[in-house]
């Protein structure tokens, strides 16, 4: 019998553990494949390289992402495979399983909640095992007369049971690569399909320490973790920070998701131990409205995720994304604003405002009503409104998500931003003032340049900065300095040898620079990793610009992009007064 296991991924680059976890568990590796495919591909072509396959039993994984290019899929392939057996499994059909069978005839049953021993049983069922499907746990199926049968779950597995699925690298070429440690979590937040199953479990430490040294012998780029809460046993966490700060490789970037504030002194005094780049953490804050995090149920202290915070910041070596979550009850647009300045000012690399996903078998969904909720009937469920949020307001949040992911999340525009932070009352408000502007000029959801939005961003200072600020007697300098850091946020990033129209001419003399390299290629002063180059090569893989405005007296300002920062890439900068100095020091405003 030729089974196919068959994953719909967002993108290219993720690869899907499931279906690896499920094909490795079982073992029997001649007659089960695997086929990855993402929803950025035509469903036409999806379900001719199925067809192609000529699987006799089709299992598909389901996500909010991919539920709608499965359903189509389901739909299609059995006009023209009619005896094709089709299993589904995934978060996003275990909770309604039922329901997905009345919805989808063509479909024979769902596997809930894990599913490496349901699976097992499958197979051994369909190979002619003396088990019938109203044996095995873990299911809902359609019977012989189409009766729909709901089986028990199934009770957990034991974690260090499921195979090590990354033997063979070559599959995992250019993808994220997932790895869990534990299973479950310990928190019980409204919104989460995590609270369902509260059987928290670890997999065994020495397979864990086997299997992070097979991810730094092959050098893998990134390793994220898929555990919910991975501090919340902080042994369990402490013993893996301290192995991969031991053994690490110089390359290999490993991914957490935490609880900032349960970080205890040691945990913060390992992270700080760390190479800029080895870890990087994501915290959910989702709120800081005290009655929001009451009524979600969720386990979060917002002054000590501030502390914990900030403690990372300090060592300038973890990349640290923070979350936030529109559409939560008692959270009004000016209290969802409030958050948005309590996280935006802890400064964290990534500042994601998301909107709330409603998920099937969440207690968010029983409070639907109670909540005045309504959301999307279709996946990703995303909320339209609130008794305390407007569809108005959740317009204008989205259009300050695009400014967040444009002009914070890009780390494109760090020290104009910052300026401009000063200016108005809240960094929620000049975000809000920048999506009015876009909106006002038809420029929201389109795709612009990188060199474009520097100039929107200019042409946004000029007109709305200028005309707040006549009555302080404002001047052509006022947008010259503007334009100034906008420069120095453009070479940041960029060794662009097209110099962009917004910067104007550079003021760095020709000679000068000239001299600059030739003295370089024979002294190394600034310059010391670059032996083997010459003063040409040096040129193009360097920048030196001429800075007036932004202090009292004009200085210049080096940028390295062969050296870059581990964290955003930014080229490393040294400040120098004069182009023939014999003196430099790594410039100020690139410190974070």
């Amino acid at each position: 019998m030729r089974i196919l296991l068959a994953a719909i991924n967002a993108k290219y680059i993720h690869s899907n553990l499931a279906v690896y976890s499920l094909k490795a568990y079982v073992r029997a590796e001649e007659e089960i494949q695997i086929a990855e495919y993402t929803i950025n591909q035509q469903v036409n072509d999806i379900l001719m390289d199925l067809y192609k396959k000529k699987p006799d039993m089709l299992c598909l994984s389901c996500y909010i992402w991919n539920r709608m290019y499965v359903q189509e899929i389901v739909h299609e392939i059995k006009k023209i495979m009619p005896q094709l057996i089709i299993w589904l499994g995934g978060p996003e059909v275990s909770y309604d399983s039922k329901r997905v069978l009345e919805e989808l005839p063509e479909v024979t049953g769902v596997m809930k909640g894990e599913g490496e021993e349901t699976f097992l049983e499958l197979v051994r069922h369909y190979k002619g095992v003396p088990k019938t499907l109203a044996d095995i746990s873990g299911i809902t199926f359609r019977d012989e007369a189409g009766n729909i049968v709901e089986n028990p779950w199934r009770p957990v597995m034991d974690l260090s049971l499921v195979p090590f699925v990354y033997e063979d690298m070559e599959k995992f070429e250019h993808k994220i690569i997932y790895y869990e440690s534990s299973r479950g979590c310990p928190f019980s937040c409204s919104y989460c399909l995590s609270s369902v199953d509260k059987s928290l479990r670890f997999r065994d430490m020495e397979l864990v320490k086997r299997e992070l040294q097979f991810f730094l012998d092959k050098k893998v780029p990134q390793v994220k973790f898929v555990d919910r809460t991975f501090n919340c046993k902080h042994e369990h966490a402490k013993e893996i920070w301290r192995y991969i700060l031991e053994h690490d490789n110089g390359v290999t970037n490993f991914h957490f998701e935490v609880s900032a504030d349960i970080l205890d002194e040691e945990e913060l005094e390992l992270l700080g131990e760390m190479r800029p780049g080895l870890a990087q953490l994501e915290i959910g804050v989702q709120s800081t409205n005290p009655d929001t995090i009451r009524e979600i149920k969720r386990t979060m202290r917002f002054e000590k995720v501030s502390d914990a915070v900030r403690r990372v910041n300090e060592s300038e070596n973890v990349h640290q994304h923070l979350d936030l979550i529109a559409g939560l009850p008692h959270e009004d647009y000016k209290s969802f604003g409030k958050s948005f300045d309590d996280v935006y000012k802890l400064e964290p690399e990534q500042l994601q405002l998301g909107f709330l996903k409603v998920l099937k078998g969440s207690y968010m969904e029983e409070q639907k009503e109670a909540y005045g909720l309504l959301y999307q009937s279709t996946p990703p469920y995303e909320v339209l409104r609130t008794k305390w949020l407007s569809y108005d307001d959740i317009i204008r949040l989205k259009q300050i998500e695009e400014m967040v992911e444009v002009y914070y999340n890009s780390r494109q525009f760090t020290h104009t931003i910052a300026a401009l932070g000063e200016v108005f009352d809240s960094p929620f408000a000049l975000y809000e003032k920048l999506a009015g502007y876009y909106e006002k000029n038809g420029l929201l959801s389109v795709s612009h340049g990188r060199a474009v939005r520097y100039e929107i961003l200019l042409d946004f200072i000029k007109q709305y900065l200028e005309g707040q600020c006549r009555e302080q007697a404002w001047d052509a300098k006022h947008v010259e300095k503007y334009r100034e850091l906008l420069t120095y946020d453009f070479y940041l990033r960029e060794n662009a040898k097209n110099r962009p129209a917004f910067a104007k001419e550079n003021r760095a003399e020709k000679e000068a620079l000239q001299e600059f390299y030739r003295t370089e290629e024979e002294e190394r002063k600034y310059l010391k990793t670059y032996d083997g180059y010459d003063k040409r090569q040096m040129r193009k893989m360097t920048h030196i610009e001429k800075f007036i405005l932004l202090e009292e007296k004009p200085f210049y300002v080096l940028f390295d992009y062969k050296n870059r920062n581990a964290l955003d890439h930014r080229a490393w900068t040294i400040r120098l007064e004069t182009l023939l100095q014999n003196e430099g020091k790594r410039y100020k405003m690139d410190s974070k």
